[in-house]
């Protein structure tokens, strides 16, 4: 069986989408689109803008849900199970028909600012530990207030969310020991108590929302399992901002239920390299 995977942020860069706004009719008619309904000109920024500008939150994940979004569209892709990373989760419910895609779009941007108002309210940001198991990973968190797992993404890569102090004192356990600990570029500490206010947002314009069951199921980055009762994809989706990215799980959980093939749908190949480092046996591929 065949699942297809939307990647989440960081997979953003310059140009992205403008292979197929020239060369599809459709994809031009909703990027189009998607400026009207975000009141801004997305497509130039995607097309024309800066690393900088691409790494807004705000800007960043509607890019990746648009670019997502119409590459699945354009392309009449047919799947047995979706599965989205993080922001990914909004693009395989689009893709699925349990939102439109008017509606996901508006609800990532509702998502993207909020977190980004969040990150500014504290001083936080995210490292990602490499070369380490989980259990370690999950001991050093535990002994230092204010870390917490955010993402697991493979073995021997998890992304740690914490305030800026916090993560500094982590990485040095972490590096005295042997391991690989990198600050990465982000505006704060998704998936972490630190964006509560967010999820408060977040679950007014989900609620506000009609919401379809999906044509297959979708794998919930809350718990790895797969669902397709609307209102536990609700839940799932507003507990998910405050809680870790069960990427690893999720893969396991598909392969145990005989999916072999893994097509990644959108920007970039990150999510093929992270179910290539899960199981090396798995049929891997992009659109």
């Amino acid at each position: 069986m065949k699942a297809i995977l939307f990647p989440g942020q960081g997979s953003q860069y310059i140009g992205m989408g403008k292979d197929f706004y020239e060369s599809s009719d459709m994809a031009k008619k909703l990027f189009k689109l998607s400026n009207s309904i975000l009141g801004f000109d997305i497509t130039d920024v995607m097309f024309n803008g800066s690393q900088e500008d691409l790494k807004k939150t705000d800007i960043t994940q509607p890019a990746i849900f648009i670019h997502s979004t119409i590459l699945f569209n354009i392309n009449s892709i047919s799947a047995d199970a979706y599965a989205g990373h993080s922001l990914g989760e909004f693009s395989a419910l689009s893709c699925s028909g349990s939102l439109t895609f008017e509606d996901t779009l508006k609800l990532v941007l509702v998502r993207a600012r909020a977190m980004q108002k969040a990150c500014k309210n504290n001083e936080t940001t995210m490292a990602a530990i490499l070369g380490l198991d989980d259990e370690f990973v999950n001991s050093v968190c535990d002994n230092i207030p204010n870390v917490v797992p955010a993402n697991y993404n493979c073995p021997g890569q998890i992304v740690i969310s914490g305030s800026k102090n916090s993560i500094d004192k982590a990485c040095e356990s972490i590096k005295e020991i042997g391991g690989k600990a990198i600050i990465l570029p982000v505006g704060g500490a998704f998936h972490s108590s630190y964006m509560e206010s967010a999820k408060k947002k977040l679950e007014d314009a989900i609620t506000s929302l009609k919401f379809n069951k999906p044509d297959k199921p979708i794998y919930q980055n809350f718990d790895a399992n797969p669902y397709i009762d609307i209102e536990k994809i609700k839940k799932n989706l507003i507990n998910q901002l405050t809680s870790p990215v069960l990427w690893t799980q999720t893969i396991n959980k598909l392969i145990a239920n005989n999916y072999k093939s893994f097509i990644e749908c959108g920007p970039g190949s990150v999510l093929q390299g992270l179910v290539k480092k899960i199981n090396r046996d798995m049929d891997v591929s992009s659109i």
